[in-house]
């Protein structure tokens, strides 16, 4: 995310949802399932990452069954690895070593993001969910960063805070949102990275398949 959450998805035209698998069948039992989400390619010509390439990133990694979702930098994957964190270091230095490119990659588990799902506290009734956001963070939600911004002001955008995730409403869209742009990385302290709640939601439902 930029600092106007510009790593929002909001174009659902060019989905994209490939799977591919190391030589090896992972171990069910012991592997867990994760979701990646890369933060500010393939925007505006920059940071290039076709999601084949980032197959087989995430393969060299030892990743397995890894499905791709859009082109801005969501994966579903396996690991054996227990540390999300680790994983996500992993990859940013395989995008570096391999591509050149500084990418931030969160990285959560399939179940975290069912989680993040089942506690929205929005009432989704009449709400566009492509104008829905989840920005993602690498920690914690900084509930004193966030008691500082007067949400009122910002009206009819409005946010409310998850556990490492923070909850927004845009329903002008969330590029021009001014209340977006407290969310970033400067702001905030931590890596953010947004996705709209029609991504969030297919993630999962890839995760559990």
């Amino acid at each position: 995310m930029t600092t106007k959450a510009t790593g929002a998805e909001t174009n659902t035209k060019t989905k994209t949802s490939t799977r591919t698998s190391k030589s090896t069948t992972p171990d069910t039992d012991t592997d867990t399932r994760y979701v990646a989400l890369l933060r500010g390619i393939n925007v505006g010509g920059k940071n290039k990452l076709p999601m084949r390439t980032l197959r087989d990133l995430l393969a060299s990694i030892g990743a397995a069954d890894i499905r791709t979702h859009l082109q801005s930098g969501n994966a579903v994957f396996t690991h054996a690895q227990a540390d999300p964190g680790r994983l996500a270091a992993d990859l940013e230095q395989r995008i570096s070593d391999e591509l050149g490119l500084t990418v931030a990659c969160l990285i959560r588990t399939g179940a975290d993001l069912r989680r993040v799902v089942d506690a929205n506290p929005f009432p989704m009734d009449g709400v566009n969910p492509s104008r829905f956001m989840v920005t993602f963070l690498s920690g914690p939600v900084p509930l004193d960063k966030l008691a500082a911004i007067d949400a009122a002001a910002y009206a009819p955008d409005e946010f409310r805070p998850g556990q490492s995730e923070i909850y927004g409403h845009f329903p002008g869209g969330v590029h021009n949102s001014k209340l977006a742009a407290q969310f970033s990385d400067r702001r905030l302290g931590l890596t953010a990275s947004t996705r709209n709640w029609n991504t969030v939601t297919k993630l999962v439902a890839m995760s559990e398949e």
